[in-house]
């Protein structure tokens, strides 16, 4: 294996993936494995547990799943604790549970606010923060937060949501400030318009899916397969002098 090679190798490094056994965090999971690394799940159910353990099983390594709503209280300490009693290290860290939840503006309730941002802000935070416990003991570590296009743009009838992105990017660049000089990186990988089966219905909408193919200079839909490099070079040797930083993975609709 060439130096090269070896900045993006994660053999022996263990990751922590929240929701990552479905949706676009079983891609990140699976980059992981394939790149080397072990993976520990939590998730709020069992839902691609078994696929997830097959593909690890194939490339001989290890993944380790626990049930968890991070919107709990004490979860992140019992992630975390759960987390030592199964991996002697922490070295990855990826935020990527989060929901969305669309409506008119004077119809939006309180309720769906609150579990927009418990998810998608406070969860995040609360876990970063004792992951970097356990990486300033190490003096070394990766923490990567999912962020959206809707981390720039406005977001109509996804307020919270929007909100929600938009912190991420706040929280990044402190997070990357305060735990830089104990080597650890914290950065922020923002999707564009992903080829998923969340999306579907959107891509089979003749309007928006023209008007967002119109938006892209790329002109097509993200496979999770362009996501994904984004994810192992994040987390990997070779961006260790990158850190406070939010890539957008869009095919240039940031542009337009």
């Amino acid at each position: 294996m060439s130096d090269v090679q070896n900045l993006f190798d994660l053999t022996g490094k263990v990751a922590i993936v929240t929701g990552g056994a479905s949706g676009l965090g079983k891609y990140y999971s699976q980059a992981l494995l394939d790149a080397g690394a072990d993976v520990f799940v939590v998730s709020r159910s069992k839902k691609g547990w078994q696929g997830l353990q097959d593909f690890a099983a194939q490339r001989g390594r290890k993944v380790a799943f626990f049930t968890q709503d991070l919107t709990a209280d004490g979860a992140a300490n019992r992630v975390i604790r759960e987390f030592k009693q199964t991996f002697p290290t922490l070295d990855i860290l990826i935020n990527n549970a989060g929901v969305q939840i669309r409506n008119d503006l004077v119809a939006y309730k309180d309720d769906d606010w609150q579990k927009v941002i418990d998810v998608n802000l406070n969860a995040l935070y609360y876990l970063s923060h004792e992951a970097a416990k356990v990486m300033i003991e190490q003096k070394s570590g990766k923490i990567i937060n999912i962020g959206s296009m809707q981390s720039f743009r406005a977001g109509k009838f996804i307020y919270p949501y929007a909100a929600s992105k938009h912190g991420v990017i706040g929280l990044t660049k402190a997070y990357a400030d305060a735990l830089a000089p104990y080597g650890i990186q914290v950065n922020s990988l923002a999707p564009g318009y992903i080829d998923t089966d969340m999306t579907k219905a959107l891509q089979e909408d003749d309007v928006r899916n023209t008007e967002i193919l119109n938006h892209i200079p790329a002109g097509h839909w993200a496979k999770p397969s362009e996501l994904v490099g984004t994810i192992v070079y994040l987390s990997s040797a070779a961006s260790n002098y990158v850190t406070g930083a939010t890539i957008p993975v869009d095919g240039g609709y940031l542009l337009r």
